[in-house]
C-alpha cells in the first residue's frame, strides 16, 4: 500500500528536504509509525503522547483534502493511493 505524504517546510529537516514522501499503514497512526522508521523524530512532532497519542494541537492532517479530526482522527483508515497532507496550524495576526 502506497500513501503519498506531503510534508510542510518546517518538517522537511526530517525528510532530507523532501516535499513529499511515501509511506504505508492501515491508519494515520500506522502511517506515522512507518514514517518514523525512515524519518526519525517526525512522529513526535505530529503526535502528543501525553494526550494518549492524539494529534498535536497545532498540527492539521488532511486525508484527500478532508481534515482527519472530522473523520476518526489518528485512527482514520487509509487506502492505497491516498494522499495525506500535514500542515502546521497558523495563528497570529494583528489586534
Amino acid at each position: 500500500m502506497a500513501i503519498e505524504v506531503r510534508i510542510p517546510t518546517i518538517l522537511r529537516t526530517y525528510t532530507d528536504g523532501a516535499k513529499a514522501v511515501e509511506g504505508s499503514g492501515a491508519t494515520i497512526a500506522d502511517l506515522f509509525a512507518d514514517l518514523e522508521t525512515r524519518h526519525t523524530g517526525i512522529r513526535e512532532r505530529l503526535v502528543d503522547e501525553a494526550s494518549g497519542g492524539e494529534l498535536r494541537r497545532f498540527v492539521n492532517v488532511y486525508l484527500n483534502d478532508e481534515d482527519v479530526r472530522f473523520l476518526a482522527g489518528i485512527s482514520t483508515e487509509l487506502s492505497d493511493g491516498d494522499s495525506v497532507t500535514i500542515l502546521p496550524a497558523v495563528a497570529g495576526g494583528m489586534v
